[in-house]
């Protein structure tokens, strides 16, 4: 059944793929293309170069507390310096603790999330820099906050199956503490089947939470499938939210047997997709693999 737990921990596998610096698509300061002509870089320029460096070194080691202050320096030599900024956001926000909201932990996240807010100041439509205030807003517990950045990214590229799955995730995480909410003061426990035997009024209630949520996640978690082969989180929270649709569905048994089916369906996919993936990744030489 859906679990706020379950949702929460796959929603960790994409933050932590958005955590990557972004040395591959925006150039350190002070490189330029060849030719001749070219201005030799200013002491400035190359202690800038320098301080990038190290504390990229020192990032890929995992020493981040250094990072964070050689990216610091490199971001105050020159504050207008969009890879800097990139990289001490990037630092801070893998200092951001999920979950926790200790006045210091909201004041490194904050501090990452601005310099992401600076950077789209000039530039943007850069999706990374959006999905990385997304992933922090997460972190910190403002759903809301993460699932509309996401849908900023979908309205850049509408084809992001990552965006469109955290939506999802989102929406299914609130209808199921909806529902767990409402049917826990009826004294009902969830049965993860539409509860066909709860009274009216708990399940009226949970109808008029849950209406929109339920319609939400189902398109943005169809959306992700659609845009990505063997999506298997995305088709996995497919049958989870079908769950949550079953209680929406209460009083017409077979739309509510329909769900469940559905549901049962969406497991299944999943379970073959990793199984593919899994087969995929064995058949491999170890060459190609990571």
């Amino acid at each position: 059944m859906f679990s706020s737990q379950n949702a929460g921990r796959a929603f960790k596998v994409t933050v932590a793929g958005l955590a990557i610096l972004a040395a591959a698509c925006i150039p350190a300061a002070g490189q330029r293309g060849g030719g001749a002509g070219v201005r030799q870089p200013s002491p400035q320029q190359i202690e800038l170069r320098d301080e990038l460096k190290q504390g990229l070194d020192a990032y890929k080691i995992g020493h981040k507390d250094e990072a964070i202050l050689h990216f610091r320096k490199a971001e105050e030599l020159d504050p207008g310096n969009l890879t800097a900024k990139v990289y001490l956001g990037t630092a801070l926000a893998q200092k951001v603790a999920p979950g926790v909201d200790t006045p210091e932990n909201l004041k490194i996240a904050q501090q990452a999330i601005d310099l992401f807010h600076e950077v789209l100041e000039k530039a943007p439509y850069d999706v990374k820099s959006m999905k990385q205030i997304a992933g922090i807003e997460f972190s910190i517990k403002k759903l809301d906050d993460a699932k509309a950045w996401q849908k900023k990214v979908l309205a850049v590229d509408p084809k992001d199956a990552e965006a469109a799955y955290v939506v999802g995730v989102i929406d299914g995480m609130e209808a199921h503490q909806n529902a767990l909410a409402v049917l826990q003061r009826a004294g009902i426990k969830d049965d993860g089947e539409g509860n066909a035997k709860a009274p009216a009024k708990a399940m009226e209630a949970i109808k008029a939470q849950n209406g929109a949520l339920v319609e939400e996640a189902l398109q943005s978690l169809s959306q992700a499938v659609e845009n990505r082969l063997n999506y298997a989180d995305a088709m996995a929270n497919l049958g989870l939210v079908y769950r949550r649709k079953a209680d929406l569905d209460w009083g017409d048994e077979a739309a509510r047997k329909d769900d469940v089916a559905k549901a049962m369906e969406w497991r299944a996919k999943a379970i073959n997709a990793r199984k593919a993936i899994l087969e995929k990744q064995s058949a491999e030489p170890d060459s190609a693999k990571p």
